[in-house]
């Protein structure tokens, strides 16, 4: 009877868990009120989208079509299934990153294939509840991280922006960059870095004169006309699909999995790190309730596998269309959905004169932004906050830039521990108490150390020379009610100074061990080393008292010219 109480019980503690994962009617019940907000806040971030969805599959090395089918799937995915009511999904510029050398390695068919296997790895994450695990990401590590993947962006774009876009298929973007640079003529080098300019110079001046549209937009609609007029020798997206597919499973055959095992956890981990940060940065920016970590990452995921199923790419949540979205009013995932249906209009309606877009002028876009993305203000405070966060920030970016970005965050965070650690341990001090007033004669002859912060095998050999290198006393008394932390080299090293001080002749009472302290030191044998079980007190006047009286009585020994008594 009481295991089919226990087991429905577990079950209904399942199906809760389950439930507070997945979509409901408390996701729309501001929608009443909020429709129209969030009907112009979606088309708003959908025009903002559809420029980077674009550059963002070409810069991925997967080309723009899977761009835009991401956005349009994912984007809608995630809205109904995420965790956070005002986050915008789709591919991202960090994303990019990491999908470039996966694409350069293996070719564009295995992106499908490790989006579905992220996708699968970031639900899993969701069901095990490990969305608040972004918390313990450190400030530094995090606009660091932006830092690099900012610069990589850039670099990324160089290609485009000198008219060679055939030349971003190696794994690494400077090498790209460089290869590009020295193959493009001069002619063409010209016409795509003044589409560059253009697209750049449009997207910094619309804001002052006209803010309610998108800079991308006209800078790309200007450079799209420029081109097709003067018949220029710039580089276009081509053909785009004019209708969404059905979805289906990836051709595994021949695929090496094992070799994809690595790029796919690389790209779960930063797509919940990227997700999760962009819905907590949202949640404070939207008066909209809080969001869900556990059920974004299952949203996350589902929505990376429906991209895949459809031939897109991996995605993530988006800050800038996020901040974009927040700030056109959105109050409900609605409006996120309007942002998916906007774009999946363009891919109905508008890919003819979408696929005739030149690609230096995404390049333009992508530039644009990832400056943009150049945490200024926040680099500037972190350099001038302390050292060890400067440092901090510093290496996360440069790993960024030239290794991996799951293993910038990775090192950063490690760094961040280290340093804590540190910081935290080297806050010890050893201090010197004098004796309670009134002066009694023989007080010249007892000495009190407090112990305070932390024991452990760093600092233990400095205390152990400081306590038993103390001349001409006879009693020692070692208070330990500061210490919060001890591990077994303190332990062992406090059981060292009581034998050391007893060996000396001298006589050592220990006084407040904490409670949570107690078992490793009697483990170790600390106590078995005083002289007399007595010698361990919890109230400071009467381990003083007894340190007094052991004078006294070592006084009147010496008086009658016999030998220093034992006694506890």
């Amino acid at each position: 009877m009481q295991g089919n109480l226990l087991a429905r019980h577990s079950l209904a503690g399942m199906w809760a868990t389950l439930r507070s994962l997945l979509p409901g009617r408390a996701d729309y019940s501001a929608l009443p009120r909020s429709w129209k907000q969030d009907l112009l806040a979606g088309v708003t971030v959908g025009i903002v989208a559809l420029p980077l969805a674009l550059a963002f599959g070409v810069s991925s090395g997967v080309g723009a079509e899977a761009g835009l089918i991401t956005a349009v799937v994912a984007g809608f995915i995630a809205a109904v299934f995420g965790g956070s009511n005002v986050q915008v999904s789709g591919p991202t510029g960090a994303m990019v990153v990491v999908l470039a050398p996966i694409v350069a390695t293996h070719g564009a068919g295995s992106v499908v294939i490790v989006g579905l296997m992220a996708g699968v790895l970031v639900v899993l994450l969701g069901l095990f509840r490990l969305g608040r695990a972004v918390a313990f990401i450190p400030w530094p590590v995090i606009e660091g991280f932006t830092l690099g993947i900012a610069v990589i962006i850039f670099v990324q774009q160089i290609p485009a922006a000198v008219g060679s876009p055939e030349f971003a298929e190696s794994p690494n973007a400077v090498i790209s960059a460089w290869n590009a640079i020295q193959a493009t003529t001069l002619d063409l080098a010209l016409w795509s870095l003044g589409a560059v300019l253009i697209v750049a110079l449009i997207m910094v001046v619309t804001p002052k004169f006209i803010p309610v549209v998108p800079g991308s937009i006209l800078g790309i609609i200007l450079m799209t006309v420029i081109a097709e007029v003067t018949g220029s020798p710039l580089a276009r997206i081509g053909e785009l699909p004019s209708s969404l597919g059905l979805p289906s499973l990836p051709d595994f055959a021949g695929v090496p999995l094992g070799e994809l095992i690595v790029p796919a956890l690389a790209v779960a981990a930063l797509a919940s790190i990227e997700s999760l940060l962009s819905a907590r940065v949202a949640a404070g920016m939207a008066n909209t309730g809080t969001f869900h970590p556990d059920r974004e990452l299952v949203g996350q995921g589902l929505a990376s596998i429906g991209s895949a199923l459809f031939g897109g790419m991996p995605a993530t949540g988006a800050i800038a269309r996020t901040a974009v979205n927040v700030r056109s009013g959105a109050k409900t995932r609605m409006a996120a959905v309007v942002h998916a249906g906007v774009l999946l209009a363009v891919v109905y309606l508008a890919t003819g004169p979408v696929s005739r877009i030149p690609l230096a002028a995404l390049a333009g876009v992508l530039m644009v932004t990832a400056i943009r993305m150049v945490p200024s203000a926040a680099a500037w405070r972190i350099l001038r906050s302390t050292k060890h966060d400067a440092l901090i920030f510093v290496v996360t970016a440069v790993i960024t830039v030239t290794l991996d970005l799951v293993e910038a965050v990775v090192v950063g965070i490690i760094v961040t521990v280290l340093f804590s650690l540190r910081a935290w341990f080297l806050r010890n001090r050893l201090i010197e108490v004098p004796l309670p007033e009134p002066a009694r004669s023989g007080d010249d002859r007892i000495v009190v150390f407090r112990i305070e912060g932390a024991l452990f095998f760093g600092v233990a050999d400095k205390i152990h020379g400081l306590i038993t290198s103390h001349p001409n006393v006879s009693v020692v008394i070692v208070q330990l009610s500061g210490v919060q932390f001890l591990d077994a080299t303190g332990a062992q090293i406090l059981a060292d100074i009581v034998m050391q001080l007893e060996r000396d002749g001298k006589t050592a009472i220990l006084k407040g061990i904490p409670a949570q302290h107690r078992e490793l030191v009697m483990r170790v044998g600390a106590l078995g080393k005083l002289r007399h079980p007595n010698h361990v007190f919890e109230d400071f006047d009467l381990a003083v008292a007894h340190a007094r009286s052991h004078i006294t009585r070592e006084d009147a020994a010496a008086a009658e010219g016999l030998p220093r008594p034992f006694f506890g």
